[in-house]
Formats: structure tokens, C-alpha cells, sequence
């Protein structure tokens, strides 16, 4: 999986749009329309390796020190950037998911410090080191790099120090002298034995590479080239030494002298010196996870007894802590960088929308974040929410702006304003796919900061107006993945800003639709009482408003077949209200439940919006009986569904267990009815939820939430690897014959069911299926 971000790569800076989008701009670059997208990296990480005599860094300490690692507490890490970040970005936090818990920090600014020449070098080198160190758990690869470290051309790189604090939160500086073990070498006098070392208990101990002194050599990064190791020094085995017996998988004893000459074909010389407690390096994992992060095994987390002759140092001082704090930190700058990279989104949409509104930077991460990157977080609720404003906003319009067109046409008119295809290409018009992130984090793909082991340069060619972007290389992404983001960002826009922001940010993005609350002129000539039983609708037991013009409610229950009596069918009603409805429903699912998982809202809305939830409403309720049509066929099928409803023992008006189906007819008055009332109203949501809520009372809640059949039975099949054949359907006297087979461990499950619609039937035969891969579950 290629990085998101890659020193040595070659980098634009990208020249986003300027002016505000006035409508459907020409069609995107080739580059665009092929799924081939940018992706784009915050300026705060990117500068010259080209310094002065000095250079002003601004410094933001990332807090980690409340936490322990394996017994060990953590330190804090200051984060040094050449760039000051703005002030809503000065604030960011963090969750890392660690050993099972959760651990929740902050990126806090603490001030500026000026760095020469020298210290810049010195900061570079240690974090080359160490990252490297820990990420390729390799020499070689650590040499290649140290190899470039010179390099300087003045081309963009990216460049930040990341660097050990101490002293208290409140007052925290730059650890110099771990910063200075980069600058370890047997070399220096002050390292060598041979020079006097004040500290009780010192003494030298002979190393692969000459004698030290046993302080050096505690807290000390070290390589032992007979297993190709890197240890951790963290004391001295005071009562341990090669001459020291112990026993091999608790059979034969074994002196430890006698061990390396056996396994590694060592002849220790010192044998009567005492051995090195050394500790694995920690491993970098991917700590953004929404899983457990991988579990390490035991060994690797255990004490190793080390001969000191065996073992030749990287760097001292290297406290342990400071190895498990810095192994996080690669997680920590993925986070960081999203949120800037959403920050510079933010800040593009509302420099050209929605000026006044207040989101959260955490907000429209969450809207560019795909499912792919298996973070706690994804799109798909604000996507949601998103598309369901998104078709209750295109609905209302239509319905205004068409007046005399029919359902059919105003769903053709509706689907041409915010098919995915335009929104994928508006989401393009306005520089959208860079932002997205879509790829799971990979630390061994992280690029260290300041590494030039990587030959290409990196370039700058353009700015936009509210700040840097750049760009490395091109990713492919899917065009509905584009539109899905786009959906997500009105959604985040709605949720925090409200309807008039989310139409401002759709507006940019060229979708012009406004809600204006215009009175709709109706001139329909009709005694209501004569038709329906206006009081009894009314009243308190159903649906508890009185309408002002109760011709809408005698429109919302005429049938198709009825209209020959001079009144108007349902049909245009019931498009409004379907989109009132499911607008209204979505959202008062995501502000009810906040915490739920992204998936969970979906599956909500799904068995709280559709036509089997809403025709057991209306049977329920009695409305059955007040439809007017003409039509004996048409009383024959609502008939039989009432009875099979009665005969159910189903005791909610949602779900998937009715092995029935209704017609159309039944599911359609509920939001034709939903439609009455949101014109009658003055076109006010919120009371066509109020009063349709006690019909659809109880509603569907995470916990008595049932899968559609076929939805679990895909994503089983999914899950287990199982093969799905395409259904087999036939049809015989109005009724589909639906036949499924899924190949399980070889076995096939075979499932048949047959109903008056073909949705019901595959829905029947997926829960028959089911149950026979109960005993494979």
C-alpha cells in the first residue's frame, strides 16, 4: 500500500479554486474521470533542509506522560514545527488504541525556540536514528539513511523535528542530552575508559567494540551482530555473568558461556563480568486501529540477559521510556496530519460558504474518512444524514418548481440534481478528492522526517488563497467514493451548522437549491367531509392535528383509480412526504444516538424507512379504510394483508419476520399523509415527524434492531467465504417463485419461498437460507 505521504517523492503544491462555483463546471482532468485523484499533505509538514544561521521553530508538546507502557510510564514528545499553526489547529487531540484501552492526548502549543544550524543537524540526526531504529529494526537500512543525512539542495522535504521532553507539563524543554546520544561514538574521550567517571559504582566493561564505562552502557541503545538484535540496556545483572547456569526449556542446566558457544558459536572472554538487562525495542503498530492493536508475542516483551563483549552501542542515553514513547508517535502525526488536511478543507469551504458557521475540525475528518482506513470513525452516519437532506431539499424544489408534473417526472428531475455521477463531478470541481483519506495506516510506510535516503525531490508549483496544499503523486479511487465524501460533508455541515449552512456549502458546491419558504397556491374544489372521515383522522387517537385545508388529507388517501371522481391522486404527496419523512426520521436517529457505530444508523434508518414498516403502520392504525379507489382487485390484496397482519404475531411496526407482502397502496398513504401535513404546516419537518411518529410508535432501537435477511446473509457470505448463486425466479399467477443457493464447507443450502412481490420473496428465501447455516455458524 503506497504512504499518504512520502519524503523524497516528488511534491506539488496545488492550486485549489479561488472563486465560488456557480453551478456544474466543465467536466473534471482525464486524470480525474479515470479514478487517478491527488492526495494532498498539510504545508505545516513540508520545508527546506536550506536553513540559515538560525531558524525559528514553534513548539507543541504532544502528552503522553500520563500514560504507562508495559509498567513503564511515557514521556512527553515536543513537536517542532518552522510554521505556527493557526489557532483552532493549536488544540488537537488524539486516541490511540493500546493494549486493549484507549489513550487520549493532546497537541498543545507551549512557545517558540530558535535553533541554529548545529541543533537543527543534531535534532535531525537523533530522530533519523531512532525512527529508523524502530520502524526497520535494521542497521543497514539505518546506515543508508544516515549515508543521504547530508544531503542538502534546497528542495521541499518534509521537515519537522520530533524531539524528547522533561520537566513538568506546565514548564516542559528539550531533553538535550538524549538528543545529544545521536552523537554517541567509542571515539570521544569522554566514553572511553580511559577517562576518569565520578559516578559511584562505575566501572568499565568490555564491549564488541572496546571498553566503556557501565553508566554508558545503562539506558543504552545496543547491537548485538551475532543475532542481529537491537536491545534496550535498562541495568546490570549485578549476580550474573557467563560463568551463571541456567536451564533450557526447564530440561538440561547449561552455563551461559557454554549457551552462546553452542548456539551462536561465541567463546565469551569475559566471562566473569556481569551481564546487560536488555529489552526488546517496542514494536510500531498502527495504534489508530479500530481493532486491538497485534498482539506481540511474550518473548519479545521479556527481559534478555546480554553479555557485554557481545554487544555493540548505538546511542546512550536512550531511556526505555523514551523508545515506547517515540513508538507511538508515528500514529500520533498520521492523526495530526488528518486533521490539518481537514482543517485546510474546513477552511476552504467556509471562506467561500457558510462564513459564520462554527465546525469542528473533527467533524469533516470524520466526513473524508473512508471506512478503508478501519479507524473508530468513517463517514458513513454523515453520509447518511447527508443524503437524506440531500433528497428531501431536491424534493422540496422539484415539488415547488414543478407544480403540474407528475410523481414520475419530479423523481427523473430529482435523481438528474444529486445522482452520484454529479456529485462525483462537483466533488471534483471543487479540489474535494485530495482530501479524502482511503487507506488503512501503515507505520512502515511512514515517512521519517528529515530522511533523504529517497532520491527523488520533492517540488512546489502553486498556492491557493486560503493556504498551502501539497501534493504527492496520484491514487486511484472509486467515483462513488468521491460522491459518497460529498454527501458526508453536507451532512457534516447540517449536523453542525444547521440547514442554511448546508445549503450554503451545497450552493459552492453547485447545487442551487434553496428553501424558501413559499406558499404553494392549490385551487382544489372539494367537500372533504363528504369523502373522508376528516374528524375521526384528526382526532387525538390518530394522527392529532386539524388541517386547514383538509382537501390535502382527502388527496393524501386517493388512489390512482379513484381520480375519475374529480379529485387528485396521492402520488405527488406521497414523493414530498417520503422525503419529509426519511429526512426527518434520519435525523432525529443521529441526534437520539450519538454513539452509535457508523454502520448501526444506516441499518436504523433502513428498518425504520421503507414500505413494510409503513403499511403495517397504516393497517394499524385503521387508514386502510378510509383509502378511496375503484378498484376490486385493489381491495382484494389490502384484504389479505390485513388478515395476515392480524394472523402475525408481530408486535412492532418494524422488522423483517412478516413472511407476507402488502401492496404498495398501504406503505404509500403514510407518506402521502406525511406530505399533507408538511404543506398544511407551512412546510415544517419537525411536525410531520411529531404527528407520523405516534403512528410508527414503537420505533426501531439499537437494541431490538434485526438485520434484513438479505443484507445478513450477504455479509455472512462475505465473512465466511461462502458462495451466493443468483437467485432462480419464476413467476405463476401473479406471485414470484424465488430459489437461492449458497455453497457453504462444500455443502449446498438451498432456500425457496414465493410471494405476491418479488422483493418479499428474495427477503424469504434469504431468512430460509439462514436458518439452515445456523448449525455452519
Amino acid at each position: 500500500m503506497k504512504a499518504i505521504y512520502c519524503t523524497g517523492c516528488r511534491l506539488q503544491r496545488v492550486d485549489m479554486a479561488t472563486t465560488e462555483p456557480t453551478g456544474l463546471q466543465s467536466d473534471p482532468p482525464a486524470f480525474q474521470e479515470s479514478g487517478c485523484q491527488p492526495k494532498y499533505l498539510p504545508p505545516e509538514f513540508v520545508g527546506s533542509r536550506d536553513n540559515g544561521p538560525q531558524t525559528s521553530y514553534s513548539c507543541y508538546l504532544i502528552e503522553l506522560n500520563k500514560y504507562c507502557y508495559k509498567k513503564t510510564q511515557l514521556q512527553n514528545v515536543i513537536l517542532a514545527l518552522r510554521t505556527r499553526l493557526e489557532s483552532d489547529d493549536e488544540k488537537l487531540s488524539f486516541e490511540l488504541r493500546v493494549d486493549g484501552g484507549s489513550w487520549v492526548g493532546q497537541i498543545v502549543y507551549i512557545g517558540d525556540v530558535g535553533l541554529s544550524n548545529e541543533e537543527i543537524h543534531r535534532c535531525q540526526r537523533f530522530q533519523v536514528i531512532v525512527f529508523r531504529v524502530l520502524l526497520d529494526r535494521n542497521l543497514n537500512k539505518l546506515d543508508k539513511a544516515l549515508g543521504r543525512f547530508n544531503r542538502v539542495d534546497g528542495s521541499a522535504v518534509i521537515d519537522y523535528l520530533l524531539l524528547p521532553s522533561i520537566g513538568p507539563v506546565d514548564n516542559p524543554f528539550i531533553d538535550w542530552k538524549i538528543i545529544s546520544s545521536a552523537l554517541f561514538s567509542y571515539a570521544k574521550p569522554e566514553h572511553r575508559h580511559s577517562h576518569f567517571c565520578s559516578r559511584h559504582g562505575c566501572r568499565p566493561m568490555h564491549t564488541k567494540n572496546g571498553l566503556l564505562f557501565s553508566c554508558l552502557l545503562e539506558n543504552s541503545l545496543v547491537w548485538t551482530p551475532h543475532n542481529g538484535n537491537l536491545y534496550c540496556v535498562v541495568g546490570i545483572l549485578d549476580n550474573l555473568d557467563g560463568s551463571s547456569s541456567f536451564k533450557i526449556r526447564g530440561k538440561e542446566s547449561i552455563t551461559y558461556k557454554e549457551y552462546y558457544k553452542k548456539k551462536h558459536g561465541v567463546e565469551l572472554c569475559f566471562e566473569t563480568e556481569p551481564f546487560l538487562n536488555g529489552k526488546h525495542i517496542p514494536m510500531v503498530q498502527n495504534y489508530l486501529h479500530r481493532g486491538e492493536a497485534r498482539k506481540i508475542r511474550e518473548s519479545s516483551t521479556s527481559s534478555v540477559e546480554l553479555p557485554p563483549e557481545l554487544c555493540d552501542v548505538i546511542m546512550s542515553p536512550v531511556p526505555i521510556a523514551m523508545l515506547y514513547s517515540f513508538s507511538c508517535v508515528p500514529s500520533i502525526m498520521h492523526r495530526f496530519e488528518s486533521l490539518l488536511i481537514a482543517s485546510r478543507l474546513k477552511k476552504l469551504c467556509t471562506d467561500h460558504c457558510a462564513k459564520s458557521a462554527v465546525i469542528p475540525t473533527s467533524k469533516i475528518l470524520e466526513a473524508i474518512t473512508t471506512n478503508l482506513c478501519q479507524e473508530n470513525f468513517h463517514l458513513e452516519s454523515l453520509e447518511t444524514l447527508g443524503d437524506s437532506f440531500l433528497k428531501y431539499a431536491s424534493s422540496r424544489h422539484v415539488f415547488k418548481t414543478y407544480p403540474n408534473d407528475p410523481e414520475g417526472v419530479l423523481t427523473a428531475k430529482r435523481e438528474r440534481m444529486i445522482s452520484n455521477s454529479l456529485l462525483y463531478k462537483l466533488g471534483c470541481n471543487c479540489n474535494i478528492p485530495g482530501f479524502i483519506r482511503n487507506e488503512q495506516f501503515d507505520p512502515k510506510t511512514w515517512v521519517v522526517p528529515g530522511d533523504c535516503s529517497i532520491d527523488n525531490k520533492l517540488d512546489e508549483e502553486c498556492v491557493l488563497t486560503s493556504g498551502k496544499v501539497y501534493s504527492w503523486g496520484r491514487r486511484n479511487m472509486k467515483n462513488k467514493m468521491i460522491a459518497d465524501v460529498t454527501e458526508a460533508l453536507i451532512g457534516a455541515f447540517l449536523n453542525t451548522a444547521g440547514e442554511i449552512a448546508a445549503l450554503s456549502f451545497m450552493k459552492w458546491l453547485g447545487l442551487d437549491i434553496d428553501l424558501i419558504n413559499v406558499p404553494i397556491v392549490r385551487n382544489i374544489p372539494v367537500n372533504a367531509e363528504k369523502l373522508v372521515d376528516i374528524k375521526h383522522l384528526e382526532s387525538d387517537s390518530l394522527l392529532n392535528y386539524t388541517f386547514r385545508d383538509p382537501s390535502l388529507l382527502v388527496e393524501a388517501l386517493t388512489h390512482g383509480s379513484y381520480v375519475l371522481h374529480g379529485t387528485q391522486s396521492y402520488q405527488r404527496l406521497e414523493f414530498l412526504g417520503d422525503a419529509v419523512l426519511d429526512y426527518a426520521i434520519t435525523a432525529h436517529l443521529y441526534d437520539k444516538y450519538p454513539g452509535l457505530s457508523p454502520g448501526c444508523l444506516t441499518e436504523l434508518r433502513s428498518a425504520s424507512v421503507n414500505n413494510t414498516c409503513y403499511a403495517l403502520s397504516s393497517v394499524k392504525a385503521g387508514l386502510h379504510n378510509h383509502i378511496l379507489h375503484s378498484s376490486t382487485a385493489l381491495q382484494s390484496l389490502i384484504n389479505d394483508a390485513v388478515q395476515d397482519i392480524k394472523q402475525s404475531s408481530a408486535s412492532s411496526t418494524f422488522g423483517w419476520e412478516l413472511e407476507a407482502s402488502f401492496p404498495k397502496v398501504l406503505g404509500d398513504i403514510i407518506e402521502s399523509i406525511a406530505g399533507a401535513i408538511y404543506l398544511d404546516s407551512g412546510l415544517k419537518a419537525d411536525i410531520v415527524f411529531q404527528k407520523i411518529r405516534l403512528l410508527l410508535e414503537p420505533m426501531v432501537t439499537p437494541e431490538s434492531l434485526r438485520l434484513n435477511p438479505v443484507k445478513e446473509l450477504t455479509e455472512l457470505c462475505q465473512k465466511r467465504k461462502y458462495r451466493m448463486e443468483a437467485p432462480v425466479e419464476t413467476y405463476k399467477n401473479g406471485e414470484a417463485y424465488i430459489t437461492l443457493e449458497v455453497v457453504a464447507n462444500g455443502a449446498v443450502h438451498r432456500g425457496s419461498s414465493s410471494a405476491r412481490s418479488k422483493k418479499t420473496a428474495i427477503r424469504l428465501a434469504c431468512k430460509s437460507v439462514l436458518k439452515l447455516l445456523e448449525p455452519e455458524t
